[in-house]
C-alpha cells in the first residue's frame, strides 16, 4: 500500500485530482486515467486516512491518501485493454531515433493518441508499425490476472508518449522507447526543463517586439472543446513570445512563441484573448485562409536532458508547405 501526504498546495483539491496528479508522476507509463482513478476510490481501493472517502471529498493538508498500486495497475490494464490500437501502416517521419527516445514529426490533421471517436490512423497507430519503437517496454504484452484466476490474458500497451500536439498542429514530437526514459522525461516536463517552440501566424499586426502573455486558463462550461481565460479558478499558463515579421499588407504577424507552461490549447487561447488569434484557427474565431486547412501553428523544436546521456539535446522539425508560404 503506497501512501500519499496531502502537501499544503493540494489543501482543498479533490481527492481524486490530487490523487491522479500524483500518480500520474510516479508511474506515467501507465496512463491512468480519470476514470480509473474515481472507481478505485467508489470501490474503496483508495482510501483517505484510512477510509472510504467520495471521489469528490476535498483534502486538507496532512491528509493521508492510501492507493494499492497492485490495484492501480491492474484497473489502468483492464482500462486499455479494451482500447489497444493495432499497427497501421501510415507514414512516419523520424527525425532521430536511438535505444531510449524516438523524436518524429508530426503532421496536420493527425491525432497523437488513440481516443473516443479516433481509434485509428493515429500517430501510435503509426508507431506500432515501426519495429524500431517497439521495446519490451511498449509494446503490447500479455499479463496473467490474480493466482488461482482462469487462463485468461489481457493485452498491455504502454505507448510511451511524453507530451502532445493538437490534432490539427503540426510538429516536432518526443517519444520515449523505455519505462525509465518516459519516467525522466514526463519528470523533467512536470519541472517545467523541457524548451518547446512553436512558430504561430496570427491575425493583425502585434505591436510589440516580444512579451509575456501570463493568464490562467480553463475549460470552457460551456463547450468542453475549448479553453478560456479563467483568472478565478484557471490554471497557471504563461506564454513567451517574440515577432519574427510583420505582413501589414495581409494583416498577419508570424511569431516564435515559448510556452512555459503546457496546458490544453494554450497558446491558441493566449492568442485568441489578446485579440491576435491565429490564422485558420476557427475554434477561436481564428480568419479562414486560402491554402491552410488548419491553424497555423507549428512545434518548431523541443530541447531537454538526453535519459540516458545526461546532456541537453535539440531537435526540429521542418516547416511544412503549408506555413512556409505564409513566411515567404
Amino acid at each position: 500500500m503506497y501512501t500519499l501526504e496531502v502537501v499544503l498546495e493540494d489543501s482543498g483539491k479533490r481527492i481524486d485530482n490530487v490523487s491522479l496528479k500524483h500518480l500520474v508522476g510516479i508511474k506515467p507509463e501507465l496512463e491512468i486515467s480519470r476514470t480509473v482513478v474515481q472507481g478505485m476510490i467508489d470501490r474503496g481501493e483508495i482510501l483517505l486516512n484510512g477510509k472510504i472517502a467520495k471521489a469528490s471529498h476535498k483534502v486538507n493538508a496532512g491528509d493521508k491518501i492510501e492507493i494499492n498500486f497492485a490495484d492501480l495497475e491492474k484497473e489502468s490494464f483492464a482500462e486499455h485493454d479494451k482500447k489497444i490500437p493495432r499497427a497501421e501502416k501510415l507514414p512516419l517521419d523520424i527525425i532521430y531515433e536511438d535505444k531510449d527516445i524516438l523524436v518524429v514529426s508530426k503532421p496536420a490533421g493527425m491525432v497523437v493518441h488513440p481516443a473516443c471517436g479516433n481509434y485509428s490512423g493515429t500517430l501510435v497507430n503509426a508507431l506500432l508499425n515501426y519495429k524500431g519503437f517497439l521495446t519490451d517496454f511498449n509494446e503490447p504484452r500479455a499479463l496473467s490476472l490474480e493466482p488461482g484466476a482462469r487462463n485468461d490474458y489481457q493485452r498491455i500497451l504502454r505507448p510511451g508518449i511524453v507530451h502532445r500536439l493538437d490534432k490539427d498542429t503540426s510538429g516536432v514530437m518526443l517519444v520515449a522507447k523505455t519505462g525509465i526514459a518516459l519516467r525522466k522525461l514526463s519528470s523533467q516536463l512536470k519541472h517545467r526543463t523541457v524548451t518547446k517552440k512553436y512558430i504561430a501566424i496570427v491575425r493583425g499586426i502585434v505591436d510589440l517586439d516580444e512579451g509575456i502573455i501570463d493568464l490562467p486558463v480553463n475549460h470552457d462550461k460551456k463547450n468542453r472543446m475549448k479553453m478560456v481565460v479563467d483568472r478565478d479558478h484557471g490554471k497557471e499558463a504563461v506564454t513567451h513570445y517574440k515577432v519574427i515579421s510583420r505582413n501589414k499588407e495581409n494583416n498577419f504577424t508570424a511569431l516564435e512563441v515559448t510556452p512555459k507552461t503546457g496546458r490544453t490549447h494554450q497558446i491558441r487561447i493566449h492568442f485568441a484573448h489578446i485579440g491576435h488569434p491565429i490564422l485558420g484557427d476557427t475554434l477561436y474565431n481564428g480568419p479562414v485562409v486560402p491554402g491552410l486547412s488548419r491553424q497555423a501553428l507549428h512545434a518548431k523544436s523541443i530541447s531537454f536532458v538526453h535519459p540516458s546521456k545526461n546532456k541537453v539535446v535539440e531537435f526540429s522539425a521542418q516547416i511544412p508547405p503549408d506555413i512556409k508560404k505564409l513566411l515567404s
